[in-house]
């Protein structure tokens, strides 16, 4: 079946500051996770949902992204020399993965700004953006899933979880009537409510697929906090006009974007690992602090 989705943003210009000082100079997304930068999972699963053309929002001291995803001449010519093809494999696979352009926000006025940024390359037609904070383990790639629910529906998607009550005030909740098995039609979504206000306990999380019209959305939307377009005020003027609909994805999602969500990445990753896991699990076994 041919997808309507052709085309993935990410939005990787933010600051990484929940990560300082390690992303003082270096981008939070190519923070590694066991052997791998966090961006590269990321756009692994667009690839694998059978999208190839990348767009990267990106901001000052970004330059490293651009350069993982290039072609990287000495060192395929080192590896080349070494006999190390493996490696070699790798690294060219990493360079063709994907038709990847590269879009400055040269201001951090916000999510919402950010997606805004890619008018221009996105063009009229649907495309899903995926945040590099978001890393989910599935069977099938949740962008995959998402996209199968955008074909039913023709409409805008947005990926939800559902979260303790305790949480709610960490994420965008949403007020949506069930339609199908983990399928929502959106009514409202409120922005990090308090637990005791909350519509639901259902957050949305790092994976959204747009129809064009959310760039007219983004542009009526009045900047709020800090001068900042927010995604969530943009999907809510959205669904003002248009269905917008809401799919409890398949997986497991890892904040990587948070501290302990990352070292829990980390630890769980590493034991799937096929090179490293049993060695690893041993090590954790042993472990006495």
């Amino acid at each position: 079946m041919q997808h309507g989705v052709k085309k993935a943003v990410f939005p990787v210009a933010g600051y990484g500051t929940r990560f300082l000082p390690a992303t003082k100079a270096s981008p939070k997304e190519m923070l590694s996770l066991v052997d791998k930068p966090l961006i590269q999972y990321v756009v692994e699963e667009a690839v694998e949902s059978g999208i190839d053309e990348l767009v990267m929002v990106t901001g000052r001291h970004k330059r490293a992204i651009e350069d993982h995803f290039d072609i990287a001449f000495e060192l395929e010519e080192d590896l080349k020399a070494k006999g190390k093809h493996d490696l070699l494999s790798e690294i060219q696979r990493i360079a063709e993965m994907a038709t990847i352009c590269y879009v400055r926000q040269k201001l951090a006025l916000g999510l919402g700004h950010a997606v805004l940024t890619a008018k221009r390359v996105v063009n009229h037609e649907p495309f899903a953006v995926l945040l590099g904070d978001d890393i989910i383990r599935s069977d099938v790639p949740a962008l995959k899933q998402m996209m199968d629910v955008h074909d039913r529906y023709s409409a805008t998607v947005l990926a939800i979880q559902e979260v303790p009550r305790s949480q709610t005030g960490q994420y965008g909740i949403i007020d949506a009537d069930k339609v199908a098995e983990g399928v929502y039609r959106l009514k409202d979504v409120v922005e990090k409510p308090p637990p005791d206000e909350a519509p639901s306990t259902l957050a949305i999380i790092g994976r959204y697929i747009f129809t064009p019209e959310i760039f007219t959305a983004l542009e009526q939307t009045s900047p709020g906090k800090g001068g900042e377009i927010q995604l969530t005020d943009g999907i809510k003027r959205l669904s003002e006009d248009q269905p917008v609909y809401a799919y409890a994805f398949q997986g497991k999602r890892y904040d990587a974007g948070d501290k302990l969500g990352f070292l829990e990445a980390t630890v769980e990753f590493g034991l799937r690992n096929e090179e490293l896991g049993e060695q690893f699990r041993e090590y954790l076994k042993r472990l006495t602090l």
